[in-house]
């Protein structure tokens, strides 16, 4: 059977920039203690992904045709914000915001944005995440892996999830490079520089950020903050074949929560299908989540454009689920 026709809208949600002059204005030191990789070599994949990310005009509108892409909401990747001191953080992410916002202006109908946040003044990124969706329509906030060793459970981020519930805008937990000790513990010693990929993309990120979901849940944060919408990537991080053994090995008897993990999960949990284009993960989160929490996204630049148009272009669902799939659940969550 033919695969049906893709919709004529498709919405991606895990697209990044990245500035050069505002990553080199976090002082180096810092960047280097937080495990950012580098490169000076001008040929290195990490280059061409930099120059991918500087560039919101011609090139990215190109791929995106393309691929079939409509509309991709825009999100700060890299060192930003979470590395500057409560003092500095507050002025550098408004900055970087309005900049992404000028960027967004040129193409209203092509992008819309994400915050980015000065995550180490919890009370100035929630005033920030206000600032934006009030001032530039963006559509929520993108948070880059923990904050200081810290995930968003500690009391003092409450703030932040307060004014996100409050907005009605949802929180994407991105990965971020995880802590010095965790890549000691976990990834030293391994050779060709494969430990900092296992820590990052090759799976220590995918790890991290459903622990970061798990710690929202079972410390009760979730329960505090019912109306809260979490988002989150690469078809789920692995939560959906984890779900109903964490149900089975932490069981509400234990967690004395109202709610088991997985209908936490079903209720304030969205995945996007980000970098993960292969059928039986997908397959694993409509078993799970359910389609609808489920919208598409790339990654890009760090994944191209086509193989994801490729992947839903291949799937064998009915027309509506694939309009579902493809750009309604995220209209409906993100009001686009």
């Amino acid at each position: 059977m033919p695969a049906p026709a893709l919709p004529q809208r498709i919405v991606t949600l895990e697209e990044h920039i990245s500035f050069p002059d505002m990553v080199e204005r976090v002082p180096l030191a810092a960047r280097q203690q937080a495990g950012w990789p580098s490169s000076n070599n001008p040929h290195s994949p990490v280059r061409e992904q930099q120059r991918k990310l500087a560039e919101i005009g011609p090139e990215r509108l190109r791929l995106m045709d393309e691929a079939g892409i409509t509309v991709q909401v825009l999100s700060v990747s890299g060192p930003g914000a979470e590395l500057l001191p409560p003092a500095e953080s507050p002025a550098f992410a408004r900055e970087y915001n309005d900049r992404l916002a000028t960027a967004i202006a040129r193409h209203p109908d092509r992008f819309f944005g994400f915050a980015h946040l000065p995550m180490t003044n919890p009370p100035a990124a929630a005033d920030e995440l206000a600032r934006t969706v009030e001032t530039h329509q963006f559509r929520g906030a993108m948070l880059n892996g923990t904050t200081q060793g810290q995930f968003l459970d500690a009391p003092q981020f409450a703030p932040l999830l307060a004014r996100a519930e409050a907005l009605g805008v949802p929180l994407y937990l991105h990965p971020g490079v995880p802590p010095a000790p965790v890549r000691a513990a976990y990834y030293s010693n391994l050779p060709h520089e494969l430990g900092e990929r296992l820590s990052m993309a090759g799976f220590g990120w995918h790890a991290e950020t459903a622990i970061h979901i798990l710690r929202l849940i079972l410390s009760g944060t979730l329960e505090k903050y019912p109306r809260l919408k979490l988002l989150i990537g690469h078809m789920g991080e692995m939560l959906p074949v984890m779900m109903a053994r964490a149900d089975m090995t932490m069981p509400a008897d234990q967690t004395q929560l109202p709610r088991s993990i997985s209908q936490t999960l079903r209720d304030q949990v969205y995945l996007t299908t980000s970098g993960i284009f292969t059928r039986p993960p997908l397959e694993a989160a409509l078993a799970t989540f359910g389609l609808d929490n489920i919208l598409f996204s790339i990654d890009y630049p760090y994944a191209p454009n086509q193989p994801g148009h490729e992947f839903l272009a291949g799937l064998q669902m009915a027309p509506a689920d694939i309009a579902r799939l493809a750009y309604k659940n995220a209209d409906q969550l993100l009001r686009l």
